[in-house]
C-alpha cells in the first residue's frame, strides 16, 4: 500500500451540506477502489490562484489516504465528472 494525499477544490457558490456531500462522494470513491483514509483533513475557504468558472474563492480539502498503485488513476478518472469539483489532484505522500 502507498500513501497518497488528494487536494481537492470545490465550488465556493454552493451550500455547505452539498460541499460536505460532494467531499463524502469523494472519500467514498477512495474507499470503494481500495484505499483506506488514514487523514479526512478539514475544509478551508480560501483565495484562488487565478479564477477557475467566473469564481474566485474555493473550499481546499487535503485528504490523505493508502491504496494500491492502480487507485489513483482510477479515483481521478471519477473525479473529473463529480459535480462541484473545480480543480484536484493526488501526489505521493513522502512521510
Amino acid at each position: 500500500m502507498n500513501k497518497y494525499e488528494l487536494a481537492l477544490v470545490v465550488s465556493a457558490n454552493v451550500e455547505e451540506e452539498v460541499r460536505t456531500a460532494t467531499i463524502e462522494k469523494v472519500t467514498d470513491l477512495i474507499t470503494r477502489f481500495g484505499g483506506t483514509i488514514t487523514d479526512p483533513g478539514t475544509s478551508e475557504k480560501k483565495k484562488l490562484a487565478y479564477e477557475i468558472q467566473h469564481m474566485s474563492e474555493g473550499f481546499y480539502s487535503f485528504i490523505k489516504f493508502e491504496a494500491d498503485a492502480t487507485a489513483p488513476a482510477e479515483i481521478e478518472n471519477r473525479l473529473r465528472i463529480v459535480e462541484n469539483v473545480l480543480r484536484f489532484l493526488i501526489v505521493k505522500d513522502g512521510e
